[in-house]
């Protein structure tokens, strides 16, 4: 029986780039210190938002013309896109023996060049034209990842919210099982700037903005935990009883709570947040992560890193299979179920 296996991970966040330093932050459960986001304006004092930023690029990053003026969250993508695939994939992609498919499930995206976009038009309105569309730039990362890898498969962005990688993984499993190609890299990555970081403080002014990026590399039959079922997302209606969709998706996800399951949630520590998430799993017996705790909010980069932690979970030992869960901030309570190859 085919199955649809995640046999390679990466992560950049602010406690480094890579996968080892991620889940040596999230053993040690400590919170990372913030650095300040500091926002000037002409006639009033600087707006100051604390953030978690992602520590300067290691010297290993590849110095390929690609990169030369891409923004942070298209670096974040390529650092752990690279260590998903490790250099023999990488040499496959190349010579075209292996058809790598991208997806990108994003929630803010380029913000930086959009910004930039936009005050530059603001700024002297004279060079407003038609063919400034910023909103093209959400598609730099999968693009630059293309192009980096020479891969020539299926390449595509989804715009969401915080739950929209788990449409990507369906999209994945549909082209490998379709034969649309022989492995699928999908990355969340995302970067700060000050105008979600200070929308989700005035949302919630203890949530710390934070910025990184998760890759996973999805393939059919390969050595790795085996994605059990990606079920449809439960739609979040104005007004919907929040808990009672992630009780909807528990079941839909045919979710058993045991010692041996864990539970990777998207709650934050900030209460009013986290109530939905604290009633849906009053009864959960098994082990429990949140990543978002100790590595701030990056949206769809924070729910990649719930899969990138359940998936080194499973490969340690610390558990048998995993249920991986977000409540969406405005469209979707969606998840998925792995469990150890």
């Amino acid at each position: 029986m085919t199955k649809i296996t995640i046999t390679g991970t990466g992560a950049v966040t602010p406690a480094g780039w890579g996968v080892e330093p991620f889940m040596q932050a999230l053993d040690a459960g400590t919170p990372l210190a913030t650095a300040d986001l500091v926002r000037e304006r002409k006639d009033a004092a600087a707006v100051v938002t604390p953030v978690l930023r992602v520590p300067p690029a290691p010297p290993t990053l590849p110095k390929s013309p690609r990169l030369r003026r891409v923004s942070p969250v298209s670096k974040f993508a390529v650092a752990a896109a690279i260590e998903a695939l490790g250099e023999e994939r990488i040499a496959k992609v190349a010579s075209g023996e292996l058809r790598l498919g991208i997806l990108c499930p994003l929630m803010n995206g380029c913000v930086n060049y959009s910004n930039r976009f936009f005050g530059e038009v603001l700024a002297d309105p004279t060079v407003a034209s038609p063919i400034l569309f910023p909103e093209t730039v959400f598609n730099a990362p999968s693009s630059h990842l293309s192009s980096l890898f020479n891969s020539t498969a299926p390449n595509d962005t989804l715009l969401g919210d915080t739950a929209e990688i788990y449409t990507a993984l369906e999209i994945a499993t549909e082209w490998l099982l379709r034969g649309d190609c022989d492995g699928v890299l999908v990355v969340a990555p995302e970067e700060l700037d000050w105008l979600s970081s200070e929308a989700l403080r005035l949302y919630a002014s203890e949530a710390i903005p934070a910025e990184g990026a998760a890759a996973l590399y999805l393939e059919l039959d390969g050595d790795g935990p085996q994605l059990l079922s990606v079920p449809d997302p439960i739609a979040l209606a104005p007004g919907c009883n929040r808990a009672s969709a992630l009780k909807q998706l528990l079941g839909a996800c045919a979710a058993t709570t045991d010692s041996t399951t864990l539970l990777a949630d998207s709650r934050n520590g900030v209460s009013r947040l986290d109530h939905a998430e604290d009633e849906a799993y009053a009864n959960w017996q098994g082990p429990q992560l949140s990543v978002r705790r100790t590595l701030g909010e990056s949206f769809t980069a924070s729910s990649g890193l719930q899969i990138v932690a359940a998936v080194q979970k499973l490969v340690r030992g610390d558990a048998s299979r995993a249920l991986i869960a977000t409540l969406g901030g405005n469209e979707q309570a969606a998840g998925c179920v792995i469990q150890r190859g």
